[in-house]
């Protein structure tokens, strides 16, 4: 049993596929192939099911799973102690991420880190809040960047930053003027909404909910799981939508978006950085976290 063994069968618990695993790795699918098949013949036993369509562990491969990537983990503090010896930092850093923070926080993040640790690459996933949480709960990956937080004993959730919730119109002459929008005006417009599982919508939700309402109850003109997708629709006139400030600050300077808060109501929530209070972490990615809990100061942002 060797590292590239062990990588290699961790690369496609996480992926879920061989053919990933082996992109991702740069290798070819039979070298692939033939890491995995020395490494059951090795152990004595099944690790991977491949009947089925989803490649998932054996009971023999969830067990392996934990004490590999804790061997890994092991080897890459090794590693990071001796390149920090030689004064030198490198490796991949996987972070996932619900969209607003992909958009408008990560590359703050990602671009100062760099600046301390040029010799480090990034590998970014996108998902929703919720994707977010089980891959961390599951140990595909490290870290999350989310809009929503929740009750999860298993997981910190560290607040980096607030953010407020608008209600962002075209910039025609219907909306020009408003300076504000009650909920009930909500009802009789076409809405444009995020998808399911998405912080900003579950935001929302709770606020109808507030209100004896839920979104049924509005003029859903189209579901876009795409914040971007969604300004471009609001701007042609397709509807209006509920976004973050984040998102539409440059067009709303620029006169392209109209943001209006709703009626007596302030719609706050938090971005937060989160990770597994359990599982170890590699060097590098003890130091990403570091680096996020020092410098918050990162993602403050002036207000529309």
């Amino acid at each position: 049993m060797d590292f590239k063994q062990l990588e290699t069968f961790v690369t496609i618990a996480k992926l879920k596929s061989f053919s990933k695993a082996a992109d991702f790795l740069f290798l070819t699918q039979p070298t692939i192939s033939n890491h995995m098949q020395n490494l059951e013949k090795e152990l004595g036993t099944i690790l991977i099911n491949r009947s089925n369509k989803r490649i998932t562990l054996t009971n023999a491969g969830e067990i392996l799973f934990t004490h590999a990537m804790d061997i890994l983990n092991k080897k890459e503090q090794t590693l990071f102690s001796l390149e920090q010896f030689k004064g030198k930092i490198e490796g991949t850093l996987e972070i996932a991420s619900s969209s607003i923070p992909e958009q408008y926080i990560l590359p703050i993040l990602l671009n100062s880190f760099h600046k301390f640790y040029p010799d480090v690459r990034f590998n970014v996933l996108h998902s929703d809040s919720e994707q977010v949480v089980t891959s961390i709960l599951n140990g595909e990956i490290d870290f999350g960047i989310v809009g929503a937080k929740n009750d999860i004993k298993h997981l910190n959730y560290l607040e980096i930053m607030e953010d407020t919730m608008l209600v962002i119109m075209p910039f025609m002459d219907h909306y020009k003027s408003m300076d504000e929008i009650t909920i009930d005006d909500l009802f009789r417009e076409k809405i444009i909404l995020r998808e399911e599982g998405s912080g900003t919508r579950k935001i929302f939700e709770q606020v109808l909910m507030q209100h004896n309402k839920t979104i049924d109850d509005l003029n859903i003109i189209a579901y876009i799981e795409s914040t971007e997708s969604i300004k471009q629709c609001i701007r042609r006139g397709l509807g209006i939508s509920i976004l973050s400030e984040l998102a539409v600050i440059d067009e709303v300077k620029s006169n392209l978006l109209k943001a209006v808060k709703i009626k007596d109501i302030e719609i706050k929530r938090n971005f937060y950085f989160v990770f597994h209070k359990y599982r170890a972490l590699s060097p590098l990615a003890e130091a990403f976290k570091n680096f996020v809990l020092e410098n918050k100061n990162l993602f403050q942002i002036e207000n529309i």
